[in-house]
């Protein structure tokens, strides 16, 4: 060969080409420019495909997702498959992308790589371009494109699903052994999965793509080791595998790491780097993770409490539609903690919770109803669920519809439906047992049934009814709807006092303090006079303050009687005055002199 032919040899398109790679292959993408421009002048696609990729890597050149398209689009229209496969996945995120050596954890893998953090052009998704040029590099042998485009057919526009075809494609890809394929082939076995063999050949799959570093892989090797489905169970190596999936940014394994840390399951507790992973679980958007954060300051514990920040936390994963946590933002905002007080505020978040399915927040929202701080369509709205799940045989909602037709609540009152309705719930439901005990002895919508009534609130008492047995009680002392019974009254108001009712504790205090058929003890009418008094029962604190007074529980305490008898007074007991006047005054306090009485007018 002449020594111009082999000048013009050493120096061909195909040579420069060969030279630019090599300098690729070194690391040195800028110096390869020159090369690949003088080689894509001859039409080579391979020169194209490298110019595309250093517009969109920004080497030896401006970056450039405009650039980077156009010369893509020239090689993938020249059959070039690794150029139709990015710039499939260049149109599934629709914004600039990072050459196939990144890799990513998404289906699709090394061509749907990572997005450029700095991209300044924009673009938007364009699912249709994306199937077309997946299409021509899968049918050209891509496993890489046959991964994407199954993606595609899988979870892409309504109008291109087709998993019967998706399945083969992913097949295809997995036989090729391409992770991305072999992660969606084994989610496609897993979905089809009838038995634990079936299982057994889709965690074959996952695992080869686990270990090719996809962390979605990972993830879902993670959860199937955690229930032991087609591998062993092991909550161990299942919170591992979470964390190495948290540390690609999977954002369901940061939640779940995070909560594995939080709980100590499977790995040693850890309540900060819980909250840390939790943290970022929730800044993607995990709803179950900002809840999870919520409660770990609202709780404090470890950490310490902080309200405002709770709330903060609280309301992302509410408005994210969890229910709990819309929930436990309602609540906050009901008693003022962390959040400005504010009732409207804590019933629409009550109304959000319960629209998502919340069936305490509905009795949250029932709760404001009956207290009349709901406003006129929730106590309506409540009322009309209330009736609808007790159409269905619910019997605790039974009870409440009824005691909204009672007391008119979102509904317009109706004693007599209340009393059906009752009536019905009454055979399960201790409270409505009492209130059907109070409808026959009060006569309400009835006729008065004094004697049902009792028998009624007999059995809610029995049942553990605290309102129940006060009111058996009463009914026993007054020998109302049958015999008077103290001494059996006494045992229902001891054990009603016992769980903390006050208006029992008087009663305790009244049947000891004389006048009744059991045995008087005033020192222990004091005890119990003292312990309403306490919790702040006006009737109780004039008694005592007389018992107080006059020794008569064995112990005289005039000033002391004057504080019991001045609360008594400022809790709206008029008959305080009276002893008060009664008692000498403080050591200290001048004697006021008489007023002069203003002669009558025209005198």
């Amino acid at each position: 060969m002449a020594l111009s032919g082999i000048r013009r040899l050493l120096s061909s398109p195909a040579a420069d080409l060969r030279k630019a790679l090599a300098l690729i292959e070194a690391g040195d993408r800028p110096a390869a420019f020159e090369l690949l421009a003088r080689a894509a002048k001859d039409n080579l696609a391979e020169a194209k495909y490298q110019i595309a990729r250093s517009y969109l890597e920004g080497a030896g050149v401006p970056q450039s997702a405009v650039e980077g398209l156009r010369w893509l689009e020239r090689a993938a229209e020249q059959g070039h498959l690794p150029a139709q496969s990015l710039l499939a996945a260049f149109h599934v995120q629709g914004v600039p992308i990072s050459g196939p050596e990144a890799g990513d954890d998404k289906i699709g893998g090394a061509v749907a790589a990572s997005l450029f953090s700095n991209a300044v052009e924009q673009a938007k998704p364009d699912l249709e371009k994306a199937a077309f040029w997946a299409r021509k590099a899968a049918n050209g042998g891509s496993a890489e494109a046959q991964a994407l485009l199954g993606f595609l057919l899988t979870s892409g526009l309504d109008s291109m699903r087709d998993e019967a075809a998706a399945f083969e494609l992913y097949k295809a890809s997995a036989a090729a052994k391409c992770a991305q394929g072999q992660l969606g082939y084994g989610l496609a076995l897993l979905r089809r999965a009838k038995s634990s063999e079936d299982c057994k050949v889709a965690a074959i799959e996952l695992s080869l793509a686990a270990d090719a570093q996809l962390g979605t892989a990972q993830y879902l090797m993670a959860v199937l080791t955690e229930r032991g489905e087609g591998v062993p169970a092991d909550p161990e190596l299942a919170v591992k595998m979470f964390g190495m999936a948290a540390e690609k940014g999977v954002r369901s394994a940061q939640a779940r790491y995070g909560m594995a840390l939080l709980r100590g399951a499977g790995i040693e507790a850890d309540p900060v780097m819980a909250e840390t992973w939790l943290r970022r679980a929730a800044m993607q958007g995990d709803p179950e993770a900002a809840a999870a954060v919520g409660q770990l300051y609202a709780t404090g514990g470890t950490l310490p409490a902080n309200l405002a920040e709770a709330a903060i936390w609280l309301r992302r994963a509410a408005e994210a539609g969890h229910s709990g946590a819309a929930r436990a933002l309602g609540t906050m905002h009901l008693a003022g903690n962390g959040v400005v007080k504010d009732v409207t505020e804590a019933s629409r978040w009550f109304r959000i919770a319960a629209d998502n399915g919340d069936t305490q927040a509905r009795y949250d929202l029932a709760g404001l109803a009956v207290q009349g701080r709901a406003n006129a369509e929730d106590s309506a709205a409540t009322t009309a669920w209330f009736l609808a799940q007790a159409e269905t045989g619910d019997m605790v909602s039974a009870y409440n519809y009824a005691y909204c037709l009672l007391e008119g609540v979102g509904v317009e009152k109706d004693e007599v439906a209340a009393g059906v309705w009752m009536r019905r719930a009454a055979d399960t439901v201790g409270n409505a047992q009492y209130w059907f005990g109070r409808i026959l002895a009060e006569g309400r919508g009835v006729a008065q049934d004094a004697e049902g009534g009792r028998a009624w609130l007999q059995r809610a008492a029995e049942a553990g009814v605290t309102d129940a047995q006060v009111a058996l009680a009463e009914m026993m002392v007054n020998g109302r709807g049958g015999p008077r019974d103290h001494m059996s009254a006494l045992g229902w108001f001891h054990r009603a006092a016992s769980q903390g009712h006050v208006g029992a504790m008087y009663a305790m205090g009244a049947l000891y303090g004389g006048g009744h058929d059991i045995m008087w003890d005033r020192a222990i009418a004091q005890t119990w006079f003292q312990a309403a008094a306490e919790r702040g029962h006006a009737p109780a604190q004039m008694v005592l303050g007389r018992y107080l007074a006059r020794g008569l529980g064995g112990t005289r305490d005039r000033l002391a009687a004057r504080d019991w008898f001045e609360r008594a007074l400022a809790a709206g007991q008029v008959d305080a005055q009276l002893d008060l006047e009664a008692l000498p005054q403080r050591p200290g306090t001048p004697t006021e002199q008489p007023h002069a009485v203003p002669a009558p007018a025209g005198a």
